[in-house]
């Protein structure tokens, strides 16, 4: 990325009490977190097709999971670091061994740099996975269309009251509406399909009217004010497929590298993935700093917590994708709702 600002960085983000919200606390965060959450944004809707409410809950006023923009929990990180620790516009190419537990990482601009010690943190297409693993996401069989409309009170009054004031869950089997309401007046929806990656092929993303007319003409029947939050887009459609690694990835240790995030343990959305992600940061910072002269102590100690927690998490996250869009839906997300 060229700069902070560059682009996006998604919708609202519910941290954890035992990972995401640790790792803040770890980082000496936790007051600034609570300055940006979206109070009121737990709330959870479930409607059926034809917009009839099927289970309603409240936000309950707790930090068990509070919601609050990707974008501001990403600003307060980045302000806590001192000025130049981050160098944008590095796009990594290539990371080569050289011995002695050092890499040569070479940029898109053309730099080059030799690493003491390598973290890769950059997401599914990690370049630095290479040297850890042959592993490579493979696709999950589900895509998330992402859309969002803007000042709804006033424009899109029948979506804003479908949606409710945190986050609304229209399923059938293989297919659906997670909607939320994020601060500034906006409801940012994900339609995700269960279909192969060919059939999103054949839609053409760069024609914006066309884009929204084929996903709408797959929910023929629904009612108005879940279509608008397709056919009313103030921008169009953009496809995030989903892959996954292995629930069980791991590697062997080699000198002075690992992975964290996505990068290490990718798979499908359960709700844990930016959460794990921080709390893999916190750890493996807190393990360098416990080890400041011992750098291969510190990425055993590191590996050796966070390889069964994302196994357990990425077994999860399977098991709560099939309860939201498996046979049964949307019956086994209102009963797991309602057990909880």
């Amino acid at each position: 990325m060229p700069a902070a600002e560059a682009r996006t960085q998604g919708g609202q983000l519910d941290l954890h009490e035992n990972d995401g919200q640790l790792a803040l606390e770890i980082a000496g965060l936790s007051g600034k977190y609570r300055s940006i959450i979206n109070w009121g944004g737990g709330a959870q809707r479930i409607l059926d097709q034809y917009g009839t409410v099927l289970l309603e809950l409240p936000d309950d006023g707790s930090m068990t999971r509070p919601e609050a923009l990707r974008g501001d929990i990403r600003r307060i990180l980045l302000e806590s670091l001192p000025a130049g620790t981050v160098q944008w516009g590095k796009k990594l190419v290539s990371a080569t061994a050289i011995g002695q537990g050092r890499h040569e990482l070479t940029f898109a601009d053309g730099e080059s740099a030799v690493s003491e010690l390598l973290v890769g943190a950059e997401g599914t297409w990690s370049k630095v996975r290479s040297l850890l693993s042959d592993e490579k996401p493979t696709y999950a069989g589900m895509s998330y269309l992402d859309t969002y409309l803007h000042g709804v009170d006033q424009r899109h009054p029948e979506a804003a009251k479908a949606v409710g004031s945190g986050a609304m869950k229209s399923l059938v089997p293989g297919k659906g509406f997670l909607a939320h309401r994020e601060a500034g007046d906006v409801i940012h929806t994900y339609v995700v399909f269960h279909r192969p990656v060919e059939w999103f092929a054949e839609i053409d993303f760069a024609d914006a009217d066309i884009a929204r007319k084929r996903i709408a003409d797959e929910f023929d029947g629904w009612a108005h004010e879940l279509l608008s939050l397709i056919t009313d887009a103030e921008t169009g459609p953009i496809l995030r497929s989903i892959y996954q690694l292995p629930n069980r990835h791991q590697w062997d240790r080699i000198p002075g590298v690992t992975l964290l995030g996505d990068a290490a343990h990718v798979t499908v959305p359960g709700g844990d993935g930016a959460n794990l992600a921080m709390l893999d940061g916190a750890e493996l910072g807190q393990a360098i700093a416990s080890h400041p002269d011992d750098p291969e102590t510190a990425l055993a100690a590191y590996e050796k917590v966070m390889f069964p927690r994302s196994e357990a998490a990425a077994i999860a996250a399977h098991e709560l994708i099939e309860l939201i869009f498996g046979a049964g839906a949307p019956q086994g997300l209102i009963n797991l709702f309602k057990r909880n």
